[in-house]
């Protein structure tokens, strides 16, 4: 293993360099697709369904893949296993932009997916073991800040590429910034842990893929086909590998999913806060986007831009909960955070046509970003408090996964339980829009509980994590350097 250089030596610059544009890529397709998606449906067709898919697919081979993607850098080699994901991430966005049918731009979001799932980990992993130890925080912050710049930015430069250009190019502008995180790479050292022995779990991360694939594929399609005998098998086959991947896990001496972290009620909780205020935000924001083009008439642009006040508060207020709560324990915010998404996501309901932006869209945004912003980095700290020092990584991996899963489940059932699965390419939402936030509020009402619960009064936290953003709407930054 390489010796830890200096932040400010020209090696820490470099590693820095391409960590961040390596990261970057990810982040910003995660928030200028969502824009996209009016354009995609009216070009692809095959109505909400595919539009379903197009960020289900990205998600379900992310979250699966998450932690084996981890894994696989310990073992063989962070540089490594990070180059080649960075290279099949770019390659798929290419294909995602080249896609002739909705059928090959799902294809290519599943291989997109897979990349992904090589290269998120990868980032805090080799500043973690390529940064000196002193300097490893100010790294951190640095990557926070200028990856949640790139998530900030995503919305605005999708929308303004979708408008001026096509909604091909929001996938296409990844291949000149891989290409730069490529060229720095080459500056950056290998490492790996030399603990990680013994054969990786590849049958779990077939059982949880094949799970969830089939598990998504049939609530999907169902409602829009009805029940074929092709989604009734992926129904099965989604039923047994969810069965049998706890089961998996239990024998596999290296489990991508350690079961012994549920005892702790704690990590629990926190990873089931996660869960329903993911779910909320992504299914929201997924059919925000879509309401405010389909139905009130936004531009790509306009709809990008509608929604920054999320980010820029996020980027403003997250660093600063955060620090409060590593002192006074993150419980409080925890609990405060949801119920203030909740009502931002009641203000929400109002925005149908007719409504004006300041009156209809901006109170909701606001009050649904103050909330995200008490919530994120809190939920993090509760997270790495609930596990040993030794578990850190593998723990906020899982809390990872947990929240790209929740937006794997959100944009697959929200339309289902709130009436929008039958909706066509580029039609009005209709009131279905105002049930499945009405819904989503509830979830993340339903979060805040589950906080109180299970979150620990005041335990001071000890973590490099800062809150950044990914996935199809905003996300926090769930990696450490431990990992």
């Amino acid at each position: 293993m390489s010796t830890a250089a200096p932040l400010r030596s020209r090696s820490g610059r470099w590693i820095l360099v391409a960590t961040i544009l390596g990261s970057g890529v990810a982040f910003l397709d995660g928030s200028v697709v969502n824009v996209a998606l009016p354009a995609i449906g009216r070009e692809v067709g095959g109505g909400l369904s595919v539009l379903q898919w197009v960020l289900d697919a990205y998600l379900l081979t992310l979250s699966a893949l998450l932690l084996l993607g981890g894994a696989l850098g310990d073992r063989y080699g962070r540089r490594r296993v990070y180059v080649i994901g960075l290279v099949l991430f770019t390659a798929a966005s290419l294909g995602c932009g080249l896609a002739p049918t909705g059928e090959a731009l799902v294809v290519a979001r599943l291989l997109q997916g897979v990349g992904g799932a090589l290269l998120v980990p990868g980032s805090l992993a080799l500043i973690n073991s390529s940064i000196r130890h002193d300097d490893r925080g100010e790294a951190v912050g640095r990557w926070a800040g200028l990856t949640g710049v790139s998530s900030a930015l995503g919305p605005f430069v999708g929308g303004w590429l979708v408008d001026a250009v096509s909604w091909r190019s929001v996938f296409v502008i990844n291949v000149p910034i891989a290409v730069a995180a490529l060229l720095a790479l080459r500056h950056v050292p290998e490492s790996r842990n030399p603990q990680a022995v013994g054969r990786p779990d590849v049958l779990g991360a077939l059982a949880v893929t094949a799970g969830l694939a089939g598990a998504v594929f049939a609530l999907i399609e169902a409602p829009a086909a009805g029940w074929t005998p092709l989604a009734a098998a992926a129904a099965v086959i989604g039923v047994a590998g969810l069965v049998a991947f706890p089961l998996i896990e239990r024998r596999h001496p290296s489990p991508l999913l350690p079961l012994s972290l549920f005892r702790s009620a704690q990590f629990t909780g926190a990873n089931l806060t996660t869960l329903t205020v993911y779910a909320a935000l992504s299914g929201a924001l997924f059919l925000l986007s879509l309401q405010l083009q389909q139905s009130m008439g936004y531009s790509a642009l306009a709809a990008g831009i509608a929604t920054l006040p999320i980010t820029v508060i996020m980027l403003l207020l997250s660093g600063r909960v955060g620090a409060v709560a590593q002192r006074t324990g993150p419980r409080l915010p925890m609990t405060v955070g949801p119920v203030v998404c909740a009502a931002g996501l009641v203000l929400l309901t109002r925005a149908v046509p007719g409504a004006g932006y300041a009156s209809g869209v901006l109170p909701g945004v606001l009050v649904f970003g103050l909330g995200l912003s008490l919530t994120v980095a809190p939920l993090t700290s509760a997270v790495l408090a609930s596990v040993t020092e030794d578990n850190a990584g593998v723990a906020s991996g899982v809390n990872n996964a947990v929240s790209r899963l929740a937006g794997l489940l959100a944009v697959a059932v929200l339309p289902v339980v709130s009436g929008l699965s039958r909706t066509g390419a580029g039609a009005p939402l209709g009131p279905g829009f105002g049930t499945a936030l009405l819904i989503s509020a509830g979830l993340c009402a339903a979060g805040g509980v589950l906080a109180w619960l299970t979150v620990g009064r005041a335990e001071r936290v000890d973590t490099y994590c800062l809150p950044g953003l990914n996935h199809a709407c905003q996300d926090p930054c769930t990696g450490h350097p431990d990992r």
